[in-house]
């Protein structure tokens, strides 16, 4: 059994490394969508946008990040994810490594 990591900001951004937008095949941590971790005691609470409000796909993402953080992050109660617009997405948003992988090159 692989062990779990501590509840830190760096570890819940490293562990939501492993959720992958369907769509776009990044780490949503690459693409920008994760807007902020707050960790409160047991409870992770994270903010995130969508690269459109009209993703088809947001409901597994969510899903996706409420299961990698209970399955990677030690003493978790309670997972938390807010979906915000606010700042709407832009692919300045995105890791230089996003932008490589999706073939944008610099910017």
């Amino acid at each position: 059994m692989q062990s779990k990591l501590a509840s830190t900001e760096e570890n819940v951004r490293e562990s939501l490394k492993a959720v992958i937008d369907p769509e776009i095949g990044v780490n949503i941590v690459d693409l920008g969508l994760i807007y902020q971790i707050q960790i409160q005691g047991r409870q992770v609470t994270i903010d995130m946008t969508m690269t459109s409000q009209a993703c088809p796909m947001s409901e597994q993402i969510i899903s996706d990040v409420e299961q990698t953080l209970r399955t990677s992050i030690e003493d978790l109660d309670q997972v938390q994810v807010n979906l915000v617009f606010e700042p709407p997405w832009s692919p300045e948003k995105m890791s230089p490594e996003a932008r490589q992988a999706l073939g944008w090159g610099e910017s």
